[in-house]
């Protein structure tokens, strides 16, 4: 029997159904047609290629960007019985000529190469030197590659060809893209070095004009497109006004099983993780993004003192300590890895439960990937921005320093969305989606604007008082004077610039420094104060505030959101669950597995955790990543299910007949009844 696409995908990887766009994809590249893919992180996007390389004779290569990333790939491919390698700078000299060996050998299914590599003269002349391929390949395989081959098999499938040629992280090749790398755009070479091979390039994110830059510069134009929905329905969104950051973060990590102990506990605990390299928490996985190094580093140390198993990772760092960092990370040594944008598009780790941005992100673009690297499983994930006024007024006097022109009104222009999104009151899915190009029909009931409405109030006369503030100080003082004098402070530079004598001196008592801190910043982003950000940053009216002032139009603003929700906070209307959960429900907690709803409770919840336990030994055992054993949502329907035969526990989403043999017993031993616990 010929193996089919549906075949690979049940008995290889464990999965009953194709998700989104994934069969066509497939069967595309299996006529050996060129395609480009645009789809989610955490959508599918590896199967696209994986699948048809098995199918296709001869060896997928695939280009990939970084070594963790193709490692990460690599190990979960052999744990699945496939036969796969990676050729890049990491391997030793001997190893790297036992995968060439193996490759012209027609021993592997699949390659992962550096974008280096596979532009490299000897490389293409090896690929060139391969036959043409054709016909079926798959035949099953134990995934140790050319370890696992037979003598004789080389001669029967010696020089097989080239299946196909993938080019992840593709938009890495566009100078419009947010991670343009110059490494990648030599791969437009391989088109034309081999007409006859489908080229498939993937990207989890890319707006129109980057997406027909990849095109062009691949050699795709005639390709079919294939462009999935951006939405990530599982991962809850959340933005509040950054006010006293630390005591939001320690309640938004708390919902997430990191409890801060402070004081000796919290020193004695952060100097035992210290002597024994790392050691987790008990908390949830999760990653916390900062713009700085020196943030990056502060906010990890505060941290550790509190008893947290937090890294920090940052290109200032030593390549050992960012790898060190990194493989914590992924083996479940450390929970928390607080790190520059440098760190995550080499992390396919799929039980990252948050994402927290403490401080401004670049864009949506960044944002939306930086998000996307929670939840990859599609079970709950939350993402939350500390959204700080100062931060945009730094990036704003950032952009405005550049000397393209056109540059600086592309990045001002980002830099509003961004800020539209974080301020406005809409839904922020539907506004994070529009932006992308998307549009949804309905609300999306798992953002904090969906499940608690933001507090709108009359702000016109607040504003007025600020405004006419502004005013009567001549338009020569910063936020910080301006809201002295509002509140009738008694300070010093205050009398001795006479200013506790003008007409709004004392005017705003009632409201904190903090409200009309917060006011002021949103004027200035309303567009009725402009903010010189010279040596000193002062207020000076525009034309919008005249009207305002005079009487003739009015302000409503909502209050400042500065509260974080708790993960534990239950939702305030029916869950809903599944990939076809309907939008709008709120608080609806959405799943991508199989279109299986989980149930959760204390009892499956306590089998999970002993299966979890389970697959941390096996992990350790083989040296893999916990997550390349099975993922967090396996193991939940495992929960649920109980299955206590091998036929049972096949019909689990991600169990395949590889890890079925492998690790079936022993799962088995745990869930039957009377199973000790």
């Amino acid at each position: 029997m010929t193996p089919t696409p549906d075949y690979i995908l049940r008995t290889v990887f464990g999965y009953s159904t194709f998700r989104s766009n994934q069969r066509d994809v497939i069967e595309t590249v299996l006529r050996g047609e060129d395609a480009f893919v645009l789809m989610p992180s955490g959508g599918g996007k590896s199967l696209c290629y994986q699948i048809p390389a098995m199918l296709r004779s001869g060896t997928g290569i695939v280009v990939s960007p970084l070594i963790s990333l193709m490692k990460d790939q690599v190990d979960a491919l052999r744990a699945n019985g496939v036969r796969a390698a990676a050729y890049n700078s990491s391997l030793e000299a001997g190893a790297a000529r036992r995968v060439l060996a193996d490759l012209m050998a027609g021993r592997l299914d699949l390659l992962y190469v550096s974008p280096e590599r596979v532009t490299s003269d000897g490389f293409l002349d090896r690929l060139a030197a391969l036959r043409p391929a054709g016909g079926a390949a798959w035949a099953g395989g134990d995934g140790t590659g050319g370890d696992g081959a037979a003598e004789g098999d080389g001669a029967a499938a010696a020089a097989a060809g080239v299946a196909l040629i993938a080019v992840d992280e593709a938009h890495c090749v566009s100078q419009w893209g947010h991670d343009f790398r110059p490494e990648y755009v030599e791969l437009g070479r391989l088109r034309e070095r081999f007409p006859g091979v489908p080229l498939i390039a993937l990207t989890a994110t890319a707006d129109p004009h980057t997406r027909e830059d990849i095109r062009d510069q691949l050699g795709l134009r005639e390709a079919a497109c294939f462009v999935s929905s951006f939405d990530r329905p599982n991962i809850r969104l959340e933005v509040v006004e950054k006010h006293n950051p630390h005591a939001q973060l320690q309640r938004f990590l708390a919902g997430h099983g990191h409890h801060a102990v402070s004081g000796a506990a919290g020193a004695q605990a952060a100097a035992h993780r210290s002597e024994a390299g790392y050691g987790p928490d008990g908390g949830e996985a999760g990653i916390i993004y900062c713009s700085t190094r020196k943030r990056t580093d502060d906010l990890a140390a505060h941290l550790r003192e509190r008893g947290m198993a937090a890294g920090a990772y940052h290109a200032g760092l030593a390549a050992e300590e960012r790898e060190k960092v990194q493989e914590a990370f992924i083996f479940d040594r450390i929970r928390i890895v607080v790190a520059t944008v440098a760190f995550g598009m080499g992390i396919d780790k799929t039980n990252v439960r948050f994402v927290v941005h403490w401080d401004l992100p670049q864009h949506l673009e960044g944002y939306y990937q930086e998000i996307g690297r929670s939840g990859r499983d599609g079970l709950p994930a939350n993402a939350l921005m500390l959204f700080g006024w100062e931060d945009v007024a730094r990036v704003r006097a950032l952009i405005d320093m550049g000397e393209n022109e056109q540059r600086v009104a592309v990045e001002q222009h980002k830099l509003g969305a961004l800020v539209g999104f974080a301020t406005e009151l809409p839904c922020r899915r539907r506004a994070l989606l529009g932006y992308l190009g998307e549009t949804m029909e309905s609300d999306c009931g798992n953002c904090d604007v969906c499940l608690d409405p933001p507090e709108l109030y009359d702000a016109t006369e607040d504003a007025r008082m600020a405004l006419s503030c502004v005013y009567r100080l001549r338009e020569r003082f910063g936020v910080g004077q301006v809201v002295d004098v509002l509140r009738g402070s008694k300070n010093q530079r205050i009398a001795e610039l006479g200013h506790d004598r003008i007409s709004t001196y004392g005017i705003g008592a009632h409201r904190s420094a903090e409200a009309w801190r917060s006011l002021l910043r949103q004027l200035v982003h309303l567009g009725y104060l402009r903010q010189d950000m010279g040596e000193y940053p002062v207020l000076k009216l525009a034309p919008a505030a005249a009207p305002l002032l005079r009487g003739e139009t009015e302000l409503r603003l909502a209050r400042p959101r500065v509260r974080v929700a708790t993960a534990a906070k239950e939702a305030k209307a029916a869950t809903g669950t599944g990939r076809g959960a309907k939008r709008g429900r709120a608080g609806a907690r959405l799943m991508e597995v199989e279109a299986v709803a989980v149930p959760v409770s204390a009892e499956n919840d306590a089998l999970f955790e002993q299966l979890r336990a389970l697959r941390r030994q096996i992990a350790d055992r083989e040296g893999v990543p916990a997550y390349v054993i099975f993922h967090d949502a396996t193991l939940r329907e495992m929960a649920a299910v109980r299955p206590t035969t091998a036929e049972e526990l096949l019909e689990i989403s991600g169990v395949g007949e590889r890890k079925l043999e492998k690790y079936g017993e022993e799962f088995l031993a745990v869930l039957r009844p009377g199973a000790a616990s």
